[in-house]
């Protein structure tokens, strides 16, 4: 959501981020729109005035006994000159927001121009893609093998794109989930929540998901929306806040189920765990000063780094292109983790500074230790990580020929000492 008066006041700046979007030229269109809407606010107050003095005069007259039909008349044709100017002004303003809630945020300076996926900047890469003396399987079949992952039984009850895991598989999902928390609370200041997994509209609107996103997300009939990444309720905790300075950063993290409905990903990941309606994901959010926001993103990749090189799975960190980047946005690290079976690297984590896109979205300010007014602090979020995702890579890199799966060396304190998972385990 952006500012009208800073797009008044530089115009051609604003067009240019819409540009690296791909967009035409907004800047014309809505200063036109706001204009509308600031003249009849004008005129609506200026119908005001005169009537106060109006109704001096009136008043005035009444005390003398003198004849005030004139003024009287005109006091009632302002009342409704002055209703039409407000309807008038309210529409404008109305339109206004709506053309504004549209648009995505504006790519930070430092963010590469391009098309697509393929346009992402590499920023560098750890560890060494695992290489097996046999033929490396995927995560499907190493799960199914082992009798621990069940995609069939799932789809009877509630249609593709839905799995269940049992036994040692569904322990180490919870154990993927229990390392990250512990981390991030633990190791970096992150306070852990238990937000709410159904949300209000307003709340998918602060963080961008609404209005343009709906179809990507799953409604109930009594006007709840299941959360899509817990960003929306992490985020959300400082809506229509004033914070202080001194309260900032704040900072927190959730392990919670999410919702996608993967509208558009018709014949994308149609095996398997990649793209599901379901997933459980440790989200990380950070609100904080704006002259910090880029420590901040470069804190929170590191830390999201810090999972992969504890689970030793390798990985890369690319920065997104303009052509690549999400509505909410002003630039986003992606981490991609090698998935032997795929012989390729797979997004696990996307971690985005916003800006204060998000915090104008839902009135998010904060007092400045010095000088007056408020200011809105910027967000961050982040992946730390996807779990179903870490659960994949930790399958298809610690696979063994017999079909059994190594147990990492971090997580068996979380699995009761379990070193190797072997068929029905």
């Amino acid at each position: 959501m952006f500012d009208i008066k800073t797009i008044r006041d530089e115009p051609d700046a604003f067009d240019a981020g819409m540009a690296r979007r791909k967009l035409a030229p907004q800047s014309d269109a809505l200063i036109a729109i706001d204009k509308r809407r600031r003249v009849a606010q004008t005129a609506a107050q200026e119908l005001q005035t005169r009537r106060n003095a109006l109704s001096k005069l009136i008043g005035q007259a009444k005390s003398k006994g003198e004849d005030a039909a004139a003024e009287i008349e005109e006091v009632a044709r302002s009342k409704d000159a002055q209703a039409d100017a407000e309807k008038d002004a309210g529409a404008a303003g109305a339109e206004l927001d709506t053309v504004l809630a549209a648009l995505p945020n504006i790519p930070a300076g430092d963010v590469p121009d391009g098309a697509d996926e393929d346009d992402n900047k590499e920023l560098r890469r750890w560890g060494e893609p695992k290489e097996f003396g046999f033929e490396a399987k995927e995560h499907f079949d190493i799960g199914e093998n082992l009798g621990l992952m069940d995609f069939d039984t799932a789809s009877k009850m509630s249609g593709a794109r839905f799995v269940i895991l049992s036994g040692a598989l569904a322990r180490m999902e919870r154990a993927l989930s229990s390392m990250m928390l512990d981390m991030h609370a633990e190791e970096f200041g992150y306070t852990e929540v238990n937000p709410p997994a159904l949300v209000r509209d307003n709340a998918l609107f602060g963080t961008g998901q609404l209005p343009k996103f709906a179809d990507d997300l799953f409604k109930t009939d009594n006007d709840y929306w299941m959360i899509p990444t817990a960003e929306v309720p992490l985020t959300n905790m400082v809506a229509g806040k004033i914070l202080n300075e001194s309260d900032l950063p704040r900072r927190y993290t959730a392990m919670t189920w999410c919702f996608r409905s993967e509208a558009g990903s018709a014949g994308k990941d149609t095996r398997g765990m990649i793209r599901q309606h379901q997933f459980t994901k440790v989200e990380m959010v950070s609100i904080v000063h704006p002259e910090k926001s880029d420590a901040e993103h470069a804190r929170m990749t590191g830390i999201a780094e810090e999972v992969l090189k504890r689970l030793d799975l390798a990985f890369r960190t690319v920065v997104l292109c303009t052509g690549d980047l999400g509505f909410s946005a002003q630039k986003t690290h992606d981490i991609e983790v090698w998935l032997p079976g795929q012989n390729r690297y797979r997004e696990i984590s996307s971690v985005s500074n916003c800006g204060d896109f998000q915090a104008r979205r839902m009135n998010a300010r904060f007092r400045p230790n010095e000088g007056k007014g408020t200011r809105f602090p910027h967000t961050l979020n982040g992946s730390g990580l996807a779990v179903g995702r870490t659960l994949i890579a930790v399958l298809e890199n610690y696979q063994r020929e017999d079909g059994s799966v190594q147990v990492p060396e971090v997580l068996r304190p979380y699995m009761g000492g379990l070193e190797v998972i072997k068929p029905d385990a």
